[in-house]
C-alpha cells in the first residue's frame, strides 16, 4: 500500500495535472518531459509533459531534475528518499515537494 503511495505521489504532478493543455500552459523539454512520456501512464501526453518540464525548470537544478526523473520509472527511489534521515536528501525533497506544487499549479486542464 505505501508502494502504491509513493508511485502516486511521485507522480502527482503528471496524474493531477489532468490529460489536456489550456491556452498559455508553459511547456518546455527536457529529462522530466522525457522520463514522464516513457513512464507510460494514460495520461501522459507532450503538452502535459512539457508542462511538467517548465515546473521543473522553474524549481528543480539540472541535478535535482535527474533525480527527480527517476522516480517515474522507480517510486521506491521516491520512498527512499522520503524516508530519508540525510539532511541532503532531506532538503532535496522539500525542493521536489515544491516542484510538485508548482507543477500542480501549472498545468491543471
Amino acid at each position: 500500500m505505501v508502494r502504491i503511495f509513493i508511485a502516486a505521489l511521485a507522480c502527482v504532478a503528471l496524474v493531477s495535472c489532468g490529460g489536456g493543455r489550456s491556452r498559455g500552459t508553459p511547456s518546455a523539454s527536457g529529462e522530466m518531459s522525457r522520463a514522464c512520456m516513457q513512464a507510460g501512464r494514460d495520461s501522459a501526453s507532450a503538452s502535459l509533459c512539457g508542462c511538467v518540464q517548465a515546473a521543473a525548470n522553474q524549481t528543480l537544478n539540472g541535478s535535482d531534475q535527474a533525480r527527480a526523473a527517476e522516480f517515474f520509472a522507480d517510486p521506491q527511489k521516491a520512498q527512499d528518499t522520503r524516508t530519508s534521515d540525510n539532511s541532503g536528501t532531506e532538503a532535496f525533497w522539500q525542493r521536489y515537494r515544491t516542484f510538485v506544487s508548482t507543477a500542480e499549479a501549472l498545468c491543471r486542464s
